[in-house]
């Protein structure tokens, strides 16, 4: 909870900044969006390397499948990275590009969860009698 309002804040920091930014500057507000955008994420990094370590002992203690573990992580990282590309799009007002971003994800988070529904449908037919 404490991170998530340490995140919140600064994020009310880069909106002023813009802001500021955006009446002197109007060409280097984007820049500094996007540069406010990237320490949030770096102050975020913590809180996704708790989630690995939440992850792998999934893992470790379940006996899944790995490699559908790592494709389903891929799959996770792919729909934030593809979120926050398209978000910085759109906050720089190229809505066209931010939506072709969005469609490009959703086609490679597809995709890449193929052998996830091919492994839980083996999964199903050999419980079947």
């Amino acid at each position: 909870m404490v991170e998530l309002l340490k995140v919140i804040g600064l994020a009310f920091v880069v909106i002023v900044a813009v802001t500021v930014v955006k009446q002197t500057k109007p060409e280097f507000a984007v820049l500094v969006g996007v540069a406010g955008s990237i320490l949030i994420f770096f102050y975020i990094i913590d809180l996704l390397e708790q989630a690995f370590g939440i992850f792998s002992y999934i893992l470790e203690n379940t006996g899944l499948n790995s490699e559908l573990f790592v494709i389903l992580l891929k799959i996770i990282g792919i729909g934030y990275l593809t979120e926050f590309s398209a978000n910085i799009c759109a906050d720089s007002g190229n809505n066209a590009v931010a939506s072709k971003i969005l469609l490009a994800g959703k086609l490679v988070i597809f995709v890449m969860a193929i052998p996830v529904i091919k492994s839980l449908i083996d999964i199903i037919v050999s419980i079947m009698p």
